[in-house]
């Protein structure tokens, strides 16, 4: 199971990058994952101070911290 997390975590990270933000009742319908799994996922990145979150309109949202942001900007 922890490796699915991981794997999980890795394209929500990917997905950040890519996006920007996220809301994050919506991250699973944009993943086709499993709301547990997006959830266990955006707490393993969150652990890991990968990402932040905020309000926007009353709603949650998720975006890679800086230091991620430009780790991915190197990467892709």
């Amino acid at each position: 199971m922890r490796e699915v997390v991981g794997v999980t975590a890795g394209k929500i990270w990917k997905t950040l990058g890519e996006k920007g933000e996220a809301n994050i009742a919506m991250l699973p319908k944009l993943l086709k994952e499993k709301s547990e799994l997006v959830y266990q996922g955006l707490g393993w990145l969150a652990h890991e101070n990968k990402i932040m979150y905020f309000k926007k309109a009353d709603k949650n949202f998720v975006k890679l911290t800086n230091p991620e942001l430009e780790i991915f900007k190197t990467v892709h």
